[in-house]
């Protein structure tokens, strides 16, 4: 899924159900990371793999702990958006790092199946989750629109329920 937001459907879900465990914009920018590969090699005319390096569980791996690194020091900066769309999460390094690793394996996971240009197991040579059947390929993409539905769905509880909280918290004061 060369930088498409399809990834952004299932992180959303992994993201508000474990709200209280992973960092969630550090989740959501390690579900796309890895697409910035494709894009370069798009962008530049590269005589390269669309899916190369960096979407192998080596070149994701290497990605996860200077994402990380990057992610908790500007996590910071976050905290107004994610007062903006009320969700409410005390960030750790080991929640963003917890947030990365998933992430990016995910994204490596809804790809493998699709593209045969990717080597998960890098530097072996093949792609044992390769399935080339575009049955396969519309049942991934329906899956992510699915899970974006549901996470908006998951998102609208997940407010219902701090804003009660909020309210019973008001009242005992």
């Amino acid at each position: 899924m060369p930088f498409t937001p399809f990834h952004l459907g299932p992180a959303l879900v992994i993201g508000i159900i474990f709200i209280y465990y992973i960092d969630f914009p550090t989740l959501l920018v390690a579900s796309v990371i890895l697409d910035i590969e494709p894009f370069l090699v798009l962008l530049l005319d590269l005589n390269y793999p669309l899916h190369g390096f960096f979407h192998s569980f080596l070149g994701g791996t290497i990605i996860i702990l200077p994402l990380s690194i990057i992610m908790f020091k500007i996590r910071p900066y976050l905290n107004p958006i994610m007062d903006y769309i009320k969700i409410k999460q005390k960030s750790s390094f080991p929640n963003i790092l917890t947030a990365s690793i998933i992430g990016i394996y995910l994204h490596l996971l809804l790809d493998a199946p699709l593209y045969s240009d990717i080597q998960p197991f890098f530097p072996l040579n093949f792609n044992p989750f390769l399935n080339i059947s575009d049955l396969w390929s519309n049942i991934t993409y329906l899956f992510c629109g699915y899970c974006f539905l549901v996470a908006i769905i998951l998102y609208f509880v997940y407010i219902a329920i701090q804003s009660k909280k909020e309210k019973n918290n008001n009242n005992k004061s």
